[in-house]
């Protein structure tokens, strides 16, 4: 179909009836732009209107869709063709719509998910928690946790101080401890907590003014932590014992902590402990080598 032809016709005949835009528009139930569109060809009237509109007009709708006034040698032939042109542009509004639904459902599911993203970071925020996805143009650096510190602090004071009760083969050996926590399992809000942690103690002394290792264990542990008095003590220590450490080891470890800890002999875990291990006994002892 033509546009420009049939609006320069819907134009034409309104005048004609000395009818303004915004009256044809009242007359049909549209607005005054929608006639302004036609008559300028940028758009053709809806099927649900063509009718009312040939009405007002007093034309036919096969007159209308033509974009001229018949003669009834041509009424047919034009019918024919109208009906085809019709099918046509419903047929090119339809897959219009279709692909229009589409972007705006793409668009729809992917402002769903910018918003949950943004309200997980929000919460997180609230919360003093890293954002998961980005700061979205806010300032943001992650807080220290604090309490993971301390409870960390409480089960290395826990490690040597058992150590430390342990009979001493010489006057000032001292017992030093790091670790490696794999996981901090809350279990009651700021309570309770276990703690599943790679575990490496050693046991220091001097001898003429040389420091000397003597003896030591690096194994896995469970720490159950509780907060006391608002402060962390630990109330609980569980190890894989010899006889069957494979079997305690998955009654013990989550898997997660057990594939996990698979790793750390080579990734570079123990040799970090080490180092940590020295470092204290050195600092304590204000001694720079270790024989």
């Amino acid at each position: 179909m033509n546009q420009e032809k049939i609006g320069k016709f819907i134009a034409k005949l309104r005048k004609e009836k000395n009818m303004t835009q915004q009256e044809l528009a009242s007359r049909i139930g549209v607005t005054d732009r929608a006639i302004s569109k036609w008559e300028n060809g940028r758009g053709l009237p809806d099927i649900s209107l063509i009718q009312p509109l040939s009405k007002e007009l007093d034309i036919t709708i096969n007159e209308l869709l033509s974009g001229e006034k018949l003669k009834k040698e041509e009424y047919q032939e034009k019918l024919e063709e109208n009906i085809l042109n019709t099918i046509n542009y419903s047929s090119k509004v339809n897959k219009t719509n279709k692909k229009f639904r589409k972007i705006v459902l793409i668009i729809f599911i992917l402002l769903i998910i910018l918003a949950s993203m943004f309200l997980v970071d929000v919460r997180r925020m609230n919360k003093n928690k890293p954002v998961l996805f980005s700061t979205w143009g806010f300032y943001y650096a992650p807080p220290l946790n604090i309490e993971d510190e301390k409870i960390n602090l409480a089960i290395k004071k826990y490690i040597v101080d058992e150590s430390d009760n342990d009979p001493k083969y010489h006057d000032n050996e001292k017992s030093f401890a790091s670790m490696r926590v794999f996981l901090l399992d809350e279990k009651d809000s700021n309570k309770l907590y276990y703690v599943y942690a790679w575990v490496l103690e050693e046991d220091y002394y001097v001898e003429n003014n040389k420091l000397i290792k003597d003896g030591g264990y690096s194994i896995p542990h469970k720490f159950r932590v509780e907060k006391i008095n608002d402060e962390y003590k630990v109330t609980e220590s569980i190890i894989p014992s010899d006889g069957s450490y494979e079997e305690d080891m998955k009654n013990i470890f989550p898997r997660s902590v057990r594939k996990d800890m698979e790793n750390m002999h080579t990734d570079g875990t123990i040799e970090k402990l080490i180092i940590e291990v020295e470092e204290q006994a050195k600092l304590y002892f204000h001694i720079d080598k270790i024989e």
